[in-house]
């Protein structure tokens, strides 16, 4: 039984303003796995008020960039020797099935690896040479920090939607309260743990798990300066809006509802094992999932039919196992709504290919769902519309190639996508005409180094390296 009984607030661990715990169960089998103190609007103060104490006496903000960098990262060296404890605690309380987590350890070290190198060649200060030589005038540009920012994250990668904020907003030498989600008051408190070794001047970091009510309270607070939020598109709008009436700086990584688009001449036995990952990661409770998969009328149930063997062929079952790809979705509610999503599906007239709303057999105990393939979907219909977070495919038949883009691009949402084709330029030229944030060519990795983050309801702002690490600044110019 993993316990913290104490809330991590401004660097140290203090006693929480209600001493009650949470019990945090098991996606697995619903069992108690451990408990957690819970912060309220009273802690919210305490931590606000030590960000702000922390930001005006400059003890961070005013540190040299180079040695702001040394910090995070000795931060980054510290996760790295601790991926593994870390891998467990998200399989544990997210239902994460173990090669998942574990899989996605090398990628913090590179999404931190990327925003470290983006500052250390940041254009913190520069002098600009002026338009008109003749002008007395010289501009002096600087980018410092904005102030005390409120970090929100959900619970599905708790770790990776941490560091993507905590580490560039650090490095800027902004003060932060991170909110987290209370299913993942363990691995987040592992966090704090391991940002009470690394360093930072008192008042600077807090890390807070909270409910909703809480957090809006935290983004209402009137001394945080900047939102930084990943979550629904929903509260997304939400945040939006007091931001909107507050005028604070905002950034907002939202929902998805992506499509991957295999092309005419693409290797389907390859694309299909690309799916596996691109559109299953993570239990399907990832908001970049390619979840609608777009085929060729000419190839559709060459397509259909892979497919189904694909999903019929994952193991579901506990996260430990290391045969398990698919684990239990994270809640008993959120199992409900995947699981009224495909009903929905059968309803409005979709094929059933694979799955189906029933529980996986001897795995009643858990929040566990049947992973689903639903062909002969109209792009109109709820199941290829909204975002189902969980392992939910729909695949649909496009025309031609304009037909394919029409099919992608009929969505509220523009976050991620994929084309898939054994011509490379094609593929490219599919993908600029896709509205959409990221796109890959053939399953390839995320690349850190470049801009994170959507097209309309899919959010406002961009993460990951030199273009996310500015967002947590502003623009001063002095004249001289």
């Amino acid at each position: 039984m993993i316990t913290y009984d104490r809330l991590f607030i401004g660097g140290s661990w203090a006693e929480p303003s209600n001493p009650e715990l949470l019990d945090i169960a098991s996606p697995h089998d619903r069992s108690v796995v451990g408990r957690a103190a819970q912060a309220h609007p009273a802690d919210i103060d305490r931590a606000v008020a030590a960000a702000r104490a922390s930001f005006e006496a400059g003890a961070w903000r005013l540190t040299p960039p180079a040695e702001r960098i040394a910090v995070l990262r000795r931060f980054n060296a510290l996760r790295e020797k601790n991926a593994e404890k870390i891998a467990r605690l998200i399989s544990l309380e997210n239902g994460s099935a173990g090669w998942f987590t574990r899989a996605g350890q090398p990628g913090l070290t590179r999404q931190a690896n990327a925003y470290l190198k983006a500052a250390e060649q940041f254009g913190w200060e520069e002098r600009l040479v002026p338009s008109d030589p003749a002008s007395p005038v010289r501009s002096v540009v600087r980018r410092e920090a904005i102030g005390v920012v409120a970090a929100v994250i959900p619970w599905n990668s708790p770790f990776s939607s941490a560091t993507s904020k905590i580490i560039p907003a650090l490095v800027a030498g902004n003060s932060v309260v991170l909110k987290v989600s209370p299913e993942n008051s363990l691995s987040m408190g592992f966090l704090a743990a391991l940002l009470e070794q690394v360093g930072l001047p008192e008042g600077v970091i807090s890390v807070l798990p909270a409910d909703r009510e809480t957090s809006e309270y935290l983004v209402s607070h009137k001394d945080v300066d900047k939102i930084a939020f990943t979550g629904s598109t929903r509260a997304g709008r939400r945040i939006a809006s007091i931001a909107g009436e507050q005028l604070k700086r905002v950034s907002l990584e939202l929902g998805g509802k992506s499509a991957a688009i295999i092309l005419p001449d693409a290797d389907i036995e390859k694309a299909v094992a690309g799916v596996k990952f691109g559109s299953l990661l993570n239990n399907g409770e990832s908001c970049i999932a390619q979840t609608r998969i777009l085929a060729p009328r000419s190839r559709y149930e060459e397509v259909v039919a892979a497919l189904k063997e694909l999903v019929e062929s994952l193991k579901v079952g506990d996260p430990n196992d290391p045969d398990t790809f698919i684990g239990p979705m994270i809640r008993p509610d959120q199992q409900e709504r995947v699981r009224t999503y495909i009903q929905l599906g059968i309803e409005e007239g979709a094929r059933l290919v694979a799955g189906g709303p029933q529980i996986p057999e001897g795995l009643e105990k858990g929040n566990y769902v049947t992973p689903t393939v639903f062909a002969d979907v109209d792009n109109s219909m709820r199941i290829a519309q909204e975002e189902i977070f969980g392992p939910v495919l729909v695949v649909i038949a496009y025309d031609d190639e304009d037909d394919a883009v029409r099919i992608a691009n009929d969505s509220e949402y523009g976050l991620s996508g994929g084309v898939w084709s054994s011509d490379e330029e094609r593929a490219l030229t599919i993908a600029r005409r896709v509205r959409t944030g990221t796109i890959t060519v053939n399953g390839a990795s995320v690349a850190f180094d470049g801009p994170f983050g959507g097209f309309k309801a899919s959010g406002i702002g961009r993460e990951y390296g030199a273009v996310g690490l500015g967002t947590y600044t502003e623009y001063k110019t002095i004249t001289v």
